[in-house]
């Protein structure tokens, strides 16, 4: 049988109702820019992240770049970010004309690895940037410490990790702002780009409106040099229905992954996820490692098994940062996962059936 690695058509059956009749409620309104759907939203995420303030924008790459523009880290400063990840974590730094540092992974969690953090640190550094990679929360209390001691900002890139709990904590509330990005694929995905940012500072969340609306609150009067950057009605309307079903849909995509790692788990040549006890994942991806990853991933291809790369060619190898004036150092642990990692499917509306047809192919390769 066939095993797409998404779908989206069966989460929109699952809720038409409920979505056709936000957009039909939305096209009436006549309202289509920073209304009453933004503001709801705004209100319903920031009360599921257990912070004060959510600031929706127009997707999760600016939802960081604000974030940093906010806290006044431009050129000259340091920002440390993990060397695993995706590059949109890197961009934002780039964008407001920091530097970048990155640093190593933890080999079992992939996440950015603390014990490597103070040694990056210098009279230049500003943040840390920590990624809730795969939906996986980083080591926060680590982080936040190391943080603490060296007078750092804090800034979540929560895009793969909504709904996630850090020793029950929800990510987005874990440092001094989180970026999240709604793109169609997350856990809790929009239609389109959409994206947000949550934190308990008041300053700093009247600065990221201001952004986000050309340095505006009132039509035509401009306080600061600003972006255009904003949640729209539509989407609004549509995130706040899938939020109300979110812990939901993640806890079917827990049972898949109960379902792998029960399967899966006495194999030596599979390296599976590692969850350390005080995570609770939300499986946004389920990652996977094998030395032959090209071979088993052809496998899969021809017993119809979509899977996908998270993240083939780390950003530091990439075109957009090899000319950059950067002088990278090697990142072997990060390299070696980028030649071995393999995403499994894994959604909310999986059937036993599919996640039987995968690991049944996958023992018949390793």
């Amino acid at each position: 049988m066939k095993v797409p690695f998404l779908d989206f058509q069966a989460p929109y059956l699952e809720l038409k109702v409920e979505l056709d009749a936000a957009y039909q409620r939305v096209m009436a309104s006549g309202w289509y820019i920073l209304g009453k759907e933004v503001e709801a939203f705004e209100t319903e995420f920031a009360a599921y992240c257990q912070t004060k303030y959510c600031i929706g924008v127009g997707n999760g790459l600016e939802a960081l770049h604000l974030i940093l523009q906010a806290m006044g880290i431009g050129a000259g400063d340091e920002v440390i970010v993990p060397a695993n990840t995706y590059i949109a974590s890197w961009l934002a730094v780039s964008q407001v004309g920091a530097t970048l540092v990155p640093v190593e992974p933890d080999e079992k969690t992939y996440n950015i690895d603390p014990s490597l953090i103070e040694n990056a640190i210098t009279d230049r550094t500003k943040a840390i940037m920590a990624v809730h990679l795969y939906g996986q929360p980083a080591d926060m209390d680590a982080i936040n410490e190391i943080a603490t001691r060296h007078n750092l900002k804090v800034i979540e890139d929560a895009a793969q990790g909504h709904g996630a709990r850090y020793k029950n904590h929800r990510v987005g509330s874990l440092g001094d702002a989180a970026g999240f990005s709604f793109y169609p694929t997350k856990n809790l995905g929009a239609v389109g780009d959409a994206g947000a940012v949550t934190t308990n500072n008041a300053e700093l969340a009247d600065k990221i409106r201001l952004l986000r609306n050309y340095g505006s609150r009132v039509k035509y009067e401009n306080e600061i040099q600003g972006y255009n950057s904003r949640l729209d009605e539509l989407q609004a309307a549509f995130l706040r229905v899938k939020l109300a079903k979110l812990d939901e849909w993640n806890a079917r995509r827990g049972k898949v992954a109960e379902q792998y790692l029960k399967t899966l788990c006495e194999n030596t040549n599979l390296t599976l996820p590692f969850v350390p006890d005080w995570a609770k994942p939300v499986w946004h991806l389920f990652v996977v490692r094998h030395p032959t990853r090209y071979d088993l991933e052809q496998h899969l291809q021809q017993n119809g098994i979509s899977t996908l790369i998270h993240y083939p060619i780390p950003p530091h190898l990439s075109a957009a940062y090899k000319r950059a004036v950067c002088n990278f150092d090697s990142f072997p642990i990060t390299e070696l996962l980028s030649k071995q990692i393999l995403s499994l499917p894994i959604g909310s509306h999986m059937n036993d059936r599919q996640i039987e047809a995968i690991t049944k192919n996958l023992l018949e390769y390793i």
